[in-house]
């Protein structure tokens, strides 16, 4: 039996290869359409979402999982680890945290020998993806609770997490944003405005070089259901930045009923 094991919400985008690596219980969240509820990335996919988005008829909603459900997955995660660490999505921006937070009073009593800590992570995508793998490598090592939960605060304002709002936004405010979220506050900050895509993308990497120098970087590649752009955008941070790691990832449709298509951001952190 390990001594933690990890758990976070799906709003992640963390990479599937690094989910299984590190033995991450991803509780997926709810896409409500009609009058069915989807499972995200499991019973609906990004470009599901997005095709339902562009005939701009009924739109998607979202819901979090129960605290029933974080309760079943302490339950799972209880019979292979010794303790449990748990980070979500930014309470500023879901009421994940609190769901998460209920879950672990009800499970004083159905697992009482298992310790379980809760982190709001003040982010979202893969900012919550890196604050999330830096938990999973130290349970990984062998850390206990409280170095885990430990490396995973260390890492939470070493976090950037920046876009360019997509033309379904820009439709509506006839600009294209560069929006950010971070970790001092969890909440969606617009940092400037630009008129056309191509020069709000250009300023997204200005911006990360003003950050990260010369120093080595950690960097998680965005998009919502542009694959295309996404591509483009990974490969101008692989040809102007020293990556250590560099994926790209859609954003889950949950992220996606927000965002709309055409959304591009990145995730990342210097070394």
């Amino acid at each position: 039996m390990k001594k933690v094991a990890i758990t976070t919400d799906s709003s992640c985008c963390i990479p599937q290869e690094l989910v299984s690596k590190y033995d991450i219980y991803v509780l997926p969240l709810l896409i409500i359409y009609g009058d069915k509820s989807y499972r995200d990335g499991i019973d609906m996919s990004p470009n599901e979402v997005y095709r339902i988005m562009r005939k701009r008829e009924e739109l998607p909603t979202t819901s979090i999982p129960s605290a029933g459900d974080f309760l079943e997955a302490y339950r799972q995660l209880s019979k292979k680890a010794e303790s449990i660490l748990c980070v979500t999505v930014s309470a500023q921006l879901s009421k994940t945290f609190d769901t998460a937070l209920l879950a672990k009073e009800m499970a004083k009593d159905e697992i009482p020998n298992t310790a379980i800590e809760v982190i709001d992570s003040r982010s979202v995508a893969g900012g919550l993806g890196f604050i999330v793998l830096e938990a999973a490598k130290a349970a990984k090592e062998g850390a206990d609770l409280a170095q885990v939960a430990e490396a995973a605060r260390n890492m939470m304002p070493r976090i950037n997490l920046i876009g360019t709002a997509s033309a379904w936004m820009g439709s509506v405010l006839s600009i294209k944003p560069i929006i950010e979220v971070p970790t001092t506050t969890g909440v969606v900050e617009a940092v400037e405005r630009a008129r056309t895509k191509p020069k709000a993308v250009k300023r997204l990497l200005e911006i990360m070089a003003e950050r990260v120098g010369e120093s080595p970087v950690h960097v998680i590649v965005h998009h919502a259901g542009v694959p295309e752009e996404g591509e483009e955008l990974k490969a101008r941070v692989a040809s102007q930045f020293n990556c250590v790691e560099l994926y790209l990832t859609e954003f889950t449709p949950a992220m996606g009923v927000h965002t709309g298509p055409g959304l591009l951001g990145i995730a990342f952190y210097a070394d």
